[in-house]
């Protein structure tokens, strides 16, 4: 590439949010803000929420002799700067923001600038190496090389499995493994980076297929005769191809299974202690988060679909073609009268704005909640019971640390003899909350013997909230600890 070409790409590149981000001399606060309140806990927040929170932080720093304006004010500069992105889901109270794909990108960047990381690791160039290895033995055509390769390869697991018998098996150092490890980590979180850019691909195309719609000449087109014959030209695009058949493996119950195995494999390794608190966070919500995001994506996918569909049959942009003539047609009058009429020149014409009616705060009737209030007082409720049945819905839907469970049910029944799920809380609260609540009610139905009386448990939920409910009770003993391991 010439010079020139290089100078001007980067010119181009710099008016981007990416590099003006980076650039602006704010950088380091708006990367702080959003990365803490849009990146690590949640991808999405409610405007309320996120002004609060953007303004607690904000108080903050004034307090320590920080000059800074206002929440609103930060955040309408995101939004035109091109760092957030602010949706209404369907069925939501208010509009959500979340961060553009410039603004997580350049988070990715500047945390990996923090983080030191190897040049060049042997699990990495292990990648590699089989990376390219399996795409030259899947593009062979010969079949008698690539019978020979099944022959050695077939021969090696066979000497290893001898080897194995004999006594001789080698295992990965804890080195190695902390660093096969954090690439893995670095490749899934790509993965979810990556899905935010199909769904930037899937809004372009979009808009460009409309744009096709509303600018061809005349009643049909190469665009309008796909739709209407009923093709998804979204979904039978590259980027519509490609993440479906992503979204058929991710989705692929043999292959979720083989995921979720390795993963409860790896997790019970005892070097995943040394990992950092975030990256084994990570690792055991990495299926959720990937389902999670792809499943975004999908429904962007299809709502894009069915939405320019509708678009086309219901001769919606019948309209909009006639609007946008009418909007180009005064574009090329004001044009030809550029050079007649000055801008400064006074025009002897009336334009009418049109206005709405404003009345009056005295004039309207404020509710009374007193003239619907009941006669009686209300009175506090028992706690509900929860049926165990229902419990075991809620544990196919939930994702719930069963491993901690069990290790805290373990515990308390090594100092006695049997113990209910009051038991098991009292020394070991919910940590997470009803979740808790349901997992050792899973286990209890599993592991334990039902009782003829009821109890009643307590634990904090998320807001901070003490709660109480009313359960079967549910004995787990010392005699069935072996199911439990």
């Amino acid at each position: 590439m010439k010079a020139s070409t290089a100078i001007a790409t980067f010119r181009r590149l710099r008016t981007q949010p990416l590099w003006r981000l980076l650039a602006s001399d704010h950088g380091p606060l708006t990367l702080g803000l959003l990365q803490t309140h849009l990146y690590e806990s949640e991808r999405g927040l409610p405007a309320s929420i996120f002004h609060e929170r953007i303004e607690r932080e904000l108080e903050e720093l004034r307090v320590r002799g920080e000059h800074l304006g206002t929440a609103q004010s930060y955040v309408a500069g995101w939004l035109s700067e091109g760092y957030l992105e602010r949706r209404f889901p369907p069925g939501a109270s208010e509009e959500e923001y979340e961060l553009s794909t410039a603004a997580i990108e350049a988070i990715r960047f500047v945390s990996g600038m923090e983080q030191s990381h190897s040049a060049a690791t042997e699990s990495r160039l292990t990648l590699v190496i089989q990376a390219l290895v399996h795409l030259a033995e899947n593009t062979d055509t010969d079949k008698h090389r690539r019978i020979e390769r099944l022959l050695a390869e077939q021969a090696r697991i066979g000497k290893e499995i001898d080897a194995i018998q004999g006594g001789q098996m080698r295992v990965l150092s804890e080195a190695s493994a902390l660093e096969s490890t954090r690439e893995i980590i670095a490749l899934a979180d790509d993965l979810t980076a990556d899905f935010r850019r199909v769904r930037d691909q899937f809004d372009q195309l979009n808009r460009g297929l409309r744009e096709r719609v509303m600018d061809s000449e005349g009643n049909r087109g190469e665009v309008l005769d796909s739709l209407f014959a009923g093709i998804d030209l979204i979904g039978e695009s590259e980027a519509g191809r490609t993440f479906s058949a992503f979204w058929r493996l991710l989705t692929d119950p043999e292959q979720a299974a083989i995921l979720d195995q390795a993963l409860d494999s790896v997790m019970s390794r005892e070097f995943i202690a040394r990992l950092d608190t975030g990256d084994r966070r990570f690792l055991r919500r990495m299926t959720r988060t990937l389902l999670e995001q792809g499943g975004a994506v999908h429904e962007v996918l299809q709502t894009f679909a069915r939405s320019l569909r509708h678009f086309v049959q219901s001769r919606e942009y019948l309209e909009q073609r006639r609007l946008n003539q009418v909007l180009k047609g005064a574009q090329r009058a004001a044009l030809g009268l550029k050079d007649e009429i000055k801008a400064t020149e006074t025009l002897n014409y009336r334009l009418d704005l049109t206005s709405a009616k404003v009345r009056s705060y005295s004039q309207w009737k404020l509710h009374d909640p007193s003239l619907q209030a009941l006669p009686s007082e209300m009175h506090e409720g028992d706690a509900p019971t929860i049926d165990l049945e229902s419990v075991g819905e809620l544990v196919a839907q939930s994702e719930i640390d069963f491993r901690t469970l069990k290790a805290n049910v373990l515990d308390v029944l090594s100092q006695r003899a049997q113990a209910t799920i009051a038991d098991v809380l009292e020394h070991f609260p919910a940590t997470q909350g009803l979740g808790s609540i349901i997992g050792l009610l899973a286990l209890g139905s599993r592991h334990g013997y039902k009782g003829q009386s009821h109890e009643v448990v307590s634990w904090v939920g998320g807001d901070d909230c003490p709660r109480s409910a009313r359960i079967p009770t549910l004995f787990f003993s010392r005699e069935r600890m072996d199911e439990l391991v």
